[in-house]
């Protein structure tokens, strides 16, 4: 549908333009038949080399982390003070270390940590691996957030207790609210709590880009110290993100190398200002702009409910990649929450169902709306078509449906559409009245619109009534918005063929030849004072 044969403009805004990385949860660079034959090569002698080497340093670990943690309080709340930290700190942080060197990593620093007088919270990014752990050791090891079952892991539980972790409980309602108060009261305090360590993106992503980062590292107003990471790798096996290698298969991948390259690079403080202070979306923003610059990658509106999103569409059959939406964005500019969002996934993926891409084509938008493809209809298509390349992703269906359709879903819009299938006034519409309303909007006189009706006629009397009318209306705001299309093209030819005439007065009737309707009482007979809030066309 080329530009010059439109009838009106489509209004675009810029701040809903797709994201520069368009999935940053799949793992892009997967090794070949020639890099996976290296790594058996290789892994024939490193692999139980370094899985034995790993479990002799943690095994080592125990007793260290045991003695700093054994008649502690730390269900009181109280820190690990005196010799306790000492000889966490000392011990742990050589052998974490030494963990890393025995997995093969070589590790390169930039910058210095932080002190915890200079800033109390550590922000790390991109969060892409288990790896990315490389960091807490290097930073001295701060308190990280932990889920609290990860304490009765065997060997691995007793280490993470030493860390003084901040725990979250799955079976908390107020698991997140009271989380976000501990990390204040730890930052806050002259208690003697160590520095806390946080991954602010809150899932892993591909290292493409920074994705939304949440609020809780910066809702103290205390100043952090951003923490980047880098895998300068020609083989990516460290990766573990939604889409991509298993746990499994990135740790022995990576343990089959020859060796693991990994950047940590501490920049510098950041202390925010009063105003970021009062707002932790704008501190949080600016701290994540100032990574990305350091990172040279660009930012995203993608959160995770971007990935609850994906596995919902895998769930419905779609392609995962097909529920990410920028849920950040979204949710924010439409006002929507996250069951808004899965309830319409559940619509896309109805109609989207025999695409294999995810993607509805016109044809499939023109079956799931129990209609032909006509002019009108692909007026409609192209207003959700935002990037014009014939298809209809998900995320442009619901910036379609919030900007288009459920703005012209209004009880005034359903009034004037039911009084104008009410040829014969007389309060209910019949198969025939609907039918002929249809046809010759359409342009179509042969138009079977049998199954439309009967969806409609949720009563079987073969009649529509008012309350049947707009409740098969408010469930489908498509066909509000088709409604409205048809009035505005209407409008649009009543215009085009003034201006023909050269100021003649228009015809009594404002149907063009091209759409032909039913003489009503709802379209009006004056071009200059016709009923434009008919035409909902928002500037999206």
């Amino acid at each position: 549908m080329a530009q010059a044969q439109r009838v009106f403009t489509l209004p675009r805004q810029l701040s809903f333009s797709p994201p520069q990385v368009l999935n940053p949860f799949v793992q892009e660079k997967r090794l070949d038949a020639k890099d996976k034959y290296r790594a058996v090569l290789f892994g024939l002698i490193l692999l139980p080399l370094r899985a034995l080497g790993m479990l002799l340093i943690l095994l080592m670990a125990w007793p260290f982390a045991f003695l700093a943690t054994s008649c502690s309080c730390q269900k009181a709340g109280v820190p690990l003070l005196g010799w306790k930290r000492s000889v966490s700190n000392t011990s742990l942080g050589f052998l974490g270390r030494a963990l890393f060197f025995a997995m093969g990593f070589r590790v390169k620093v930039r910058g210095r940590p932080a002190s915890h007088s200079e800033a109390a919270i550590f922000t790390v990014a991109p969060h892409s691996s288990f790896f990315d752990g490389i960091a807490c050791v290097l930073a001295g090891l701060p308190s990280i957030v932990s889920r609290s079952e990860n304490l009765n892991a065997p060997i691995l539980g007793r280490i993470l207790q030493a860390l003084q972790p901040i725990l979250v409980s799955r079976l908390d309602p107020d698991s997140r609210s009271n989380t976000i108060n501990e990390i204040s009261r730890r930052t806050t305090t002259e208690e003697g709590w160590p520095q806390v360590l946080i991954f602010p993106e809150g899932t892993c992503t591909n290292r493409s880009c920074l994705i939304t980062f949440k609020q809780g590292a910066f809702i103290p107003g205390v100043p952090v110290q951003p923490v980047v990471i880098r895998y300068p790798n020609k083989r990516d096996t460290v990766t573990w993100t939604w889409q991509g290698n298993t746990f499994l298969q990135a740790l022995v991948l990576t343990l089959c190398q020859l060796y693991t390259n990994v950047e940590v690079e501490f920049l510098p403080v950041y202390t925010p200002t009063c105003e970021e202070k009062d707002s932790p979306i704008l501190f949080a923003n600016r701290v994540r702009c100032k990574m990305a610059c350091a990172l040279d990658v660009p930012v995203t509106d993608h959160t995770y409910e971007d990935c609850r999103l994906m596995i919902s569409a895998g769930q419905l059959t779609l392609p995962m990649e097909a529920g990410l939406v920028e849920f950040t964005k979204i949710s924010k500019k439409l006002n929507l929450n996250w069951g808004n969002i899965r309830d319409q996934l559940d619509q896309f993926a109805a109609i989207a169902s025999a695409s294999k891409g995810g993607r509805i084509r016109i044809d499939e938008f023109a079956s799931y709306l129990k209609l032909p493809v006509s002019d009108i209809l692909e007026e409609l298509f192209a207003l959700f078509d935002r990037n014009g390349d014939g298809t209809i992703d998900f995320r442009e269906y619901v910036i379609g449906l919030s900007v288009l359709c459920n703005p012209a879903n209004t009880e005034e819009t359903i009034q004037m559409a039911f009084k104008l299938f009410d040829l014969d006034d007389d309060g209910v519409i019949s198969e025939n009245e609907f039918a002929s309303v249809i046809r010759s909007s359409l342009g179509l006189p042969d138009l079977d619109v049998c199954k439309l009706f009967k969806e409609i006629d949720a009563d079987k009397t073969n009649k529509l009534s008012y309350e049947e009318f707009k409740d098969f209306a408010l469930k489908h705001p498509e066909y509000a918005k088709l409604f409205t299309t048809y009035l505005e093209l209407q409008r649009c030819q009543v215009e085009m063929q003034s201006d023909v005439n050269d100021h003649t007065p228009p015809p009594k009737t404002p149907v063009s030849k091209k759409i032909s309707g039913p003489k009503n009482k709802i379209y009006p007979q004056n071009s200059e004072d016709d009923n434009s809030g008919a035409s909902d066309k928002k500037d999206d």
